[in-house]
């Protein structure tokens, strides 16, 4: 059995291929970045998974792309985890950004973004990742991320920026008191997923005018800061992948536009383009 593992901070998709790389089982888990859970949390998560747990002996490898793992450190907690469950087999943990390029490669080099939870950039040629710049995360980082919506969407809400119509909707929906945000965002081991929990309110109202400037200049952002200092970045194709970038894809080729950068393919969830690559290219390789 052969996993692959598209790790991002809130969730994980898993997908287990059999010997000859046929589709055995598809699951979730909780997201395992290592800057926001504990490390003894991953085994717990992945031993609370009935159809894991079916498999965990025969797996003969793991291929685990993960949502911070792109510093080694965290990379090494990852890997120590997953080999107390799946003890029979070889693991390979690498940052998100890899699984994003591979699943967003077309056979052409281009420049990949992620745009979920987190975000971040690289630019893949078909056989290396290179990033330019750092994650810096949800607190000083994160750009156009969902996490960064949801700060600006609560922000604007207790500071009484929003229009009357959003601000009286937003009450409705959540009662939400500023003790309760405080202690869900200095308190919990997730704060950036429950700052992107808030981005459902701006996805479902996101024809306001009002949200269409704000996501519009979170985007245009996003651009400045994770794809402008590539000398790729007026030449190459710009592709992404996310859920942030597929909800508001009409925006984000909007900004990209205005700064004459072109937007190629938009995935939302990148595990079923990120098996083909696997299938197509790295899993020929063990045979």
């Amino acid at each position: 059995m052969i996993a692959i593992v598209d790790g991002g901070s809130t969730k994980c998709d898993w997908v287990v291929l059999d010997k000859f790389g046929n589709l055995f089982l598809k699951t979730e888990t909780t997201g395992f970045n290592p800057n926001m859970i504990s490390p003894e949390l991953i085994v717990q998560e992945i031993e609370r998974n009935q159809n894991l747990l079916t498999v965990k002996d025969s797996m003969q490898k793991v291929f685990f792309y993960g949502s911070g793992c792109g510093v080694a450190e965290n990379a090494a907690v990852v890997d120590k985890e997953l080999q107390k469950v799946f003890r029979n087999a070889e693991i390979l943990v690498k940052e998100d950004l890899t699984a994003a390029a591979y699943a967003a490669y077309n056979g052409r080099p281009a420049i990949v973004c992620i745009l979920g939870t987190g975000s971040n950039s690289c630019y893949f040629d078909g056989t290396s990742v290179r990033r330019e710049l750092p994650s810096l995360g949800f607190l000083i980082g994160d750009e156009g991320s969902g996490s960064a919506m949801g700060k600006h969407l609560l922000r604007r809400f207790f500071m009484k920026k929003l229009p009357h119509d959003l601000h009286i909707k937003f009450l409705e929906r959540y009662q939400l008191t500023i003790e309760v945000a405080l202690k869900h965002m200095y308190h919990s081991p997730r704060a950036n997923a429950y700052l992107a929990e808030f981005n459902k309110f701006v996805v479902e109202n996101k024809s306001h005018p009002y949200f269409q400037n704000m996501v519009f200049d979170e985007m245009k952002n996003f651009l400045d800061y994770q794809v402008l200092p590539y000398e790729e970045a007026n030449s190459a194709e710009i592709n992404f992948i996310g859920s942030i970038a597929y909800y508001y894809e009409d925006i984000l080729r909007a900004a990209a536009a205005e700064l004459n950068l072109k937007v190629g393919t938009v995935v939302q969830k990148p595990i079923e383009s990120l098996v083909e690559y696997h299938k197509k290219y790295l899993l020929p390789q063990l045979h």
